[in-house]
C-alpha cells in the first residue's frame, strides 16, 4: 500500500473535501482519505494508480501539489457510520438558509443577500450529490452534477444581470439592518456547519480558527455584513451591488467545480 500527501492550496472548507471525496469515489484503488483542511493537505491511502489521483485533482483546479509518495503497510480503514447522517444535517442547514437569505434579501432589495443564498444553494448541491452517490451510480452522480452546475451558473447570470439593472436605474437602497442580521445569522450556521463536519477529526484540527476564517462561505458573510454597515453610512445601494458581483463570481467559479464531477 502506499501513502501519497498532496497539497490543496484552495481546499478551504468542508465542501472542498467534498468535492475531493466525490471526484476520487471512481478511483478503486483508493482505501481511505484524510483531510487536513486547516493545513490544506490531502493524504491518500491507495494501491498504485498515483498518476491517476494526481489527473483527477488536477481537473478540480484546487491547486494540488504531489508532496511525496511512501510505501506503507496495508491498513484496514472503517467507514464513517454518521456520514450520511452528517450530510444529511449540513444540507438541510445550507438549503434552509438559502430559502431564507433568497427571501430577505428579494424583500430588503439586497443583492449581497440574494447572491449568498445561492452559495449556500451550490454547497447543498454538493452535499445532495454526495448523499446520491453513497447508494446511487456513477452516472447517476454525473447527471446530477451537470445539472446543478448549469442551473447554478443560470442563476448567477440571471444575478449578474439585475446587479447591471440595478446600478443603470433608480432603484431603493437595501434595508441595511436585514443585510447584517441574516448575514449574521448565516455566519452562525456556517460556523455550525464546519464544526459539525471535522468534528471527527483530532480536537486539536477542528479548534484551529484557520478551520472557520479561512472558509469562503464565512468570509462572504463577512462581506455582506461590512456592505450593510457601508450601505448605512453611504446612503447607497453601491456596496451592495460590489458584494453581490463578487459573490456571483464565486458562485460561477463553485459551479465549475461541480460540473467537474460530471466528466
Amino acid at each position: 500500500m502506499q501513502k501519497s500527501i498532496f497539497e490543496i492550496s484552495q481546499m478551504d472548507c468542508p465542501s472542498e473535501e467534498n468535492l475531493i471525496r466525490l471526484k476520487l469515489a471512481d478511483i478503486s484503488e483508493i482505501k481511505n482519505l484524510d483531510f487536513d483542511i486547516p493545513n490544506r493537505k490531502l493524504t491518500i491511502f491507495h494501491f498504485s494508480k498515483k498518476e491517476k489521483i494526481g489527473y483527477a485533482l488536477a481537473e478540480l483546479k484546487l491547486g494540488e501539489k504531489h508532496l511525496e509518495t511512501l510505501e506503507v503497510e496495508n491498513q484496514e480503514f472503517s467507514e464513517d457510520n454518521h456520514q450520511r447522517k452528517l450530510l444529511w444535517t449540513v444540507l438541510l442547514i445550507n438549503f434552509a438558509f438559502f430559502i431564507i437569505e433568497i427571501t430577505t434579501g428579494y424583500f430588503s432589495k439586497s443583492m449581497g443577500l440574494v447572491a449568498d443564498s445561492l452559495d449556500m444553494l451550490a454547497d447543498s448541491f454538493v452535499y445532495g450529490i454526495s448523499l446520491l452517490a453513497i447508494g446511487g451510480t456513477i452516472a447517476l452522480k454525473k447527471n446530477i452534477a451537470k445539472t446543478a452546475g448549469y442551473f447554478q451558473i443560470i442563476l448567477a447570470v440571471l444575478g449578474f444581470v439585475e446587479v447591471i439593472r440595478r446600478f443603470v436605474g433608480q432603484v431603493e437602497i437595501p434595508v441595511f439592518s436585514t443585510m447584517i442580521i441574516v448575514s449574521i445569522f448565516a455566519l452562525i450556521a456556517n460556523g455550525i456547519c464546519l464544526f459539525l463536519l471535522q468534528k471527527n477529526k483530532s480536537s486539536e484540527a477542528h479548534m484551529q480558527a484557520s478551520l472557520i476564517f479561512t472558509s469562503n462561505d464565512v468570509i462572504i458573510n463577512l462581506g455582506v455584513i461590512i456592505a450593510g454597515i457601508l450601505v448605512y453610512f453611504l446612503k447607497s445601494n453601491l456596496p451592495d451591488l460590489i458584494i453581490g458581483t463578487i459573490v456571483f463570481v464565486l458562485v460561477i467559479q463553485g459551479a465549475r467545480k461541480i460540473l467537474s464531477l460530471s466528466k
